[in-house]
Protein backbone atom coordinates (compact mmCIF):
# COMPACT_ATOMS: atom_id res chain seq x y z
CA UNK A 1 0.00 0.00 0.00
CA UNK A 2 1.28 3.40 -0.66
CA UNK A 3 2.10 5.63 1.89
CA UNK A 4 -0.46 8.46 1.90
CA UNK A 5 1.11 10.69 4.64
CA UNK A 6 0.61 14.48 3.82
CA UNK A 7 3.24 16.91 4.08
CA UNK A 8 1.72 20.13 4.97
CA UNK A 9 3.42 23.64 5.12
CA UNK A 10 2.09 26.56 6.23
CA UNK A 11 4.03 29.91 5.54
CA UNK A 12 3.31 32.94 7.36
CA UNK A 13 5.02 36.34 7.54
CA UNK A 14 7.11 38.77 9.74
CA UNK A 15 8.46 42.47 8.95
CA UNK A 16 11.17 43.63 11.09
CA UNK A 17 11.46 47.12 11.90
CA UNK A 18 9.07 49.99 11.81
CA UNK A 19 6.64 49.62 8.79
CA UNK A 20 4.77 52.48 7.10
CA UNK A 21 0.93 51.88 5.70
CA UNK A 22 2.44 51.15 2.68
CA UNK A 23 5.31 48.06 3.60
CA UNK A 24 3.74 44.03 3.17
CA UNK A 25 5.07 41.10 2.75
CA UNK A 26 2.85 38.34 2.05
CA UNK A 27 2.52 35.10 0.92
CA UNK A 28 -0.49 33.26 -1.43
CA UNK A 29 -1.68 30.22 -0.96
CA UNK A 30 -0.63 30.61 3.10
CA UNK A 31 -1.43 26.53 3.69
CA UNK A 32 -0.09 24.27 1.23
CA UNK A 33 -0.74 19.98 1.53
CA UNK A 34 0.85 17.63 -0.85
CA UNK A 35 2.38 14.01 -0.78
CA UNK A 36 5.44 12.92 0.62
CA UNK A 37 7.67 12.87 -1.91
CA UNK A 38 6.18 15.93 -3.93
CA UNK A 39 7.86 19.02 -4.32
CA UNK A 40 6.89 22.89 -3.12
CA UNK A 41 7.80 26.52 -4.18
CA UNK A 42 6.79 28.93 -1.64
CA UNK A 43 6.47 32.21 -2.63
CA UNK A 44 6.31 35.82 -0.61
CA UNK A 45 6.32 38.93 -2.15
CA UNK A 46 7.29 41.81 -0.65
CA UNK A 47 6.74 46.04 -0.78
CA UNK A 48 8.84 47.86 1.88
CA UNK A 49 9.98 51.38 1.73
CA UNK A 50 13.59 50.61 2.21
CA UNK A 51 15.46 46.99 2.26
CA UNK A 52 18.31 45.48 3.95
CA UNK A 53 17.91 41.31 3.65
CA UNK A 54 14.88 38.48 3.45
CA UNK A 55 15.06 35.73 5.52
CA UNK A 56 13.41 32.47 5.80
CA UNK A 57 12.18 30.82 8.97
CA UNK A 58 11.08 26.98 9.87
CA UNK A 59 8.89 26.50 12.82
CA UNK A 60 7.72 23.10 14.35
CA UNK A 61 4.79 23.36 16.59
CA UNK A 62 5.91 24.50 20.24
CA UNK A 63 9.27 25.75 19.01
CA UNK A 64 10.13 28.86 18.23
CA UNK A 65 11.11 30.26 14.46
CA UNK A 66 14.40 28.63 13.64
CA UNK A 67 16.71 30.31 10.94
CA UNK A 68 17.46 29.00 7.97
CA UNK A 69 18.37 31.28 5.05
CA UNK A 70 19.30 35.00 4.89
CA UNK A 71 19.31 36.89 1.42
CA UNK A 72 20.14 40.34 0.22
CA UNK A 73 20.26 40.93 -3.66
CA UNK A 74 18.76 40.10 -6.04
CA UNK A 75 19.30 36.70 -7.85
CA UNK A 76 20.94 35.45 -5.11
CA UNK A 77 20.59 31.65 -4.08
CA UNK A 78 21.41 29.57 -1.06
CA UNK A 79 20.82 25.58 -0.73
CA UNK A 80 20.37 23.45 2.43
CA UNK A 81 19.90 19.70 2.09
CA UNK A 82 16.27 19.90 -0.43
CA UNK A 83 15.61 23.67 0.82
CA UNK A 84 16.60 26.13 -2.22
CA UNK A 85 15.85 29.99 -1.73
CA UNK A 86 15.97 32.68 -4.26
CA UNK A 87 15.76 36.09 -4.15
CA UNK A 88 13.92 37.31 -7.78
CA UNK A 89 13.32 40.91 -8.92
CA UNK A 90 10.07 42.14 -8.94
CA UNK A 91 10.13 41.95 -5.03
CA UNK A 92 10.10 38.63 -4.57
CA UNK A 93 11.82 35.35 -2.95
CA UNK A 94 11.04 31.54 -3.62
CA UNK A 95 11.60 28.49 -0.67
CA UNK A 96 11.94 25.44 -3.31
CA UNK A 97 11.29 22.06 -1.15
CA UNK A 98 12.25 19.23 -3.16
CA UNK A 99 10.90 16.05 -2.54
CA UNK A 100 8.91 16.80 0.65
CA UNK A 101 9.65 14.20 3.63
CA UNK A 102 6.91 14.42 6.56
CA UNK A 103 9.98 15.72 8.19
CA UNK A 104 9.35 18.81 6.47
CA UNK A 105 5.89 19.42 7.60
CA UNK A 106 6.39 23.10 9.96
CA UNK A 107 5.60 26.80 9.17
CA UNK A 108 7.91 28.46 7.22
CA UNK A 109 8.06 32.23 7.87
CA UNK A 110 9.50 35.06 5.35
CA UNK A 111 10.47 38.31 7.02
CA UNK A 112 12.01 41.06 5.35
CA UNK A 113 14.31 43.18 7.02
CA UNK A 114 14.42 46.68 6.17
CA UNK A 115 16.25 48.85 8.66
CA UNK A 116 19.17 47.51 10.34
CA UNK A 117 18.77 49.71 13.53
CA UNK A 118 15.28 48.50 14.33
CA UNK A 119 14.65 45.02 15.97
CA UNK A 120 10.25 44.99 16.86
CA UNK A 121 8.54 42.08 15.17
CA UNK A 122 4.87 42.32 13.75
CA UNK A 123 3.24 38.89 13.07
CA UNK A 124 0.85 40.07 10.20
Amino acid sequence: MENMLECAFIVLWLQLGWLSGEDCVEQIPQTRRLQEGDSVRLNCTYMVSSFNGLQWYRQDPGQGPEFVFLLYSIGAETQKERLTATLKGGKQSVLYIAASQPSDSATYLCAVRHSAQQASVTNT
